[in-house]
């Protein structure tokens, strides 16, 4: 006679136990990568306005929109609660560098907040913001916005000295503008980021449509980073939801839209870029194979591909860009400033800039990028090809 076969029954208790041990050690992974690529971090006071800043070489205004919750102090405190957007205008003073020190074309600052200093800070209102964009836009709208999105372990400072950074280094004229989220700013806190940046897509869907709304005639940038890309792209999908349904305006043709180190899952990027569908400009994507918290963030999630760290001649990929009009440069061979390559696109920025005022002629080989255009093929793209990308035009 024989035994019946019988279906072993797993509890959940001991299931959820056996995945216990992948999640801690991914969460670690992430925890010492970020540790140890860092030291000391900038507190809130590197925000405090100085009077007598020394001498500098560069000013950069900063104009910040946060979902953070901020304290009752004047200038107020942005931390990690969860609130309703606020506004600000930064001034930064870029200093001077030290003799000797490496050109941030060669290797950028791992830490912004040692080479600016805060010079101005205002709280504004939201009529008093867009009053603020137009002033530095120009009548005509000649000057393009550029909304920068951290990510995952950004304090607010953090990101502010990051942007004022990225501007600098890109030496181009723009509006920068920075959607903070309510980050925790810890390297633990990699899933309670990822409800914050859940929270907080509507407010950045808010803030493009009203970008749009208020300064038609400017060119708008998006540049979203690690985590903050896969808030970009969600506030992108909501906004293409709302365009269908007839809610408010329409502002994805007026986006030039950049996923940089992205963390997003490459199969919900697929099925972001199909709901959002082609841009007009296309939708361009920096990935790095070298990246090691991305490379974090696949083992936490169950060793499944990053978009950031995916190979160009991944068929996924390949079908993606096809479909989407997305294309995807390879900048593993720019400078970063740490042992993570998490942040080659602060690196990517400066070499471009060293090298477009050397003349014209110059193609991408010279950046050390390949690219997988538009239309699914690896090809070098000239070199206008990344002035556009990289200044929004």
């Amino acid at each position: 006679m024989k035994r019946a076969m019988r279906a072993k029954i797993v509890r959940p208790d001991r299931l959820a136990a056996r995945s216990r041990p992948l999640l801690r050690g991914g969460i670690a992974a992430l925890a010492v990568l970020a540790l140890s690529a860092c030291g000391a971090r900038p507190g809130p006071e590197t925000l405090l306005p100085v009077a007598n800043p020394g001498p500098g070489t560069q000013q950069i205004t900063v104009l910040a929109v946060t979902d953070r919750t901020g304290t009752d102090s004047l200038p107020p405190v942005f931390g990690s609660g969860r609130g309703t957007p606020r506004y600000e205008e930064l001034t930064l003073l870029r200093r001077r560098a030290p003799p000797g020190a490496v050109p941030e074309t060669e290797r950028p600052a791992a830490d912004p907040s040692k080479r600016f200093v805060t010079i101005g800070r205002r709280l504004m209102s939201g009529p008093r913001f867009d009053a603020e964009v137009s002033r530095m836009a120009g009548s005509a709208g000649d000057v393009p916005i550029t909304v920068y999105v951290h990510g995952y372990n950004y304090s607010y400072q953090e990101a502010v000295f990051r942007l004022a950074q990225l501007g600098a280094d890109l030496g181009v004229p723009t509006v920068p503008v920075l959607f903070s989220w309510p980050s925790d700013a810890t390297p633990v806190g990699y899933l309670a980021d990822q409800d914050s940046a859940t929270y907080a897509r509507d407010d950045l869907a808010q803030l493009l449509s009203r970008l749009a709304r208020e300064h038609p005639r400017s060119d708008i940038a998006v540049i979203g980073h690690s985590m903050g890309a896969w808030l970009v792209m969600e506030s992108l999908r909501q906004l293409r939801i709302n365009g269908a349904a007839g809610k408010g305006t329409q502002p994805l043709d007026r986006l030039h839209v950049v996923l940089a180190a992205p963390d997003i899952d490459m199969d919900v990027f697929g099925r972001q870029a199909d709901a959002i569908g082609p841009l007009d400009a296309p939708m361009t994507v920096l990935v790095s194979s070298d990246d090691r918290a991305l490379a974090a963030s696949s083992r936490l999630a169950g060793n499944r591909t990053r978009l950031g760290q995916a190979r160009l001649d991944d068929p996924r990929l390949v079908a993606i860009s096809r479909r989407n009009k997305v294309q995807v440069m390879d900048i593993s061979s720019a400078p970063a400033s740490d042992a993570l390559n998490h942040d080659r696109y602060i690196g990517f920025a400066a070499r471009w800039a060293r090298l477009s005022q050397g003349g014209a002629g110059t193609d991408m080989r010279a950046l050390g990028a390949s690219v997988l255009d538009a239309t699914g093929r690896i090809v070098a793209a000239p070199f206008s090809t990344a002035a556009q990308i990289v200044d929004g035009r």
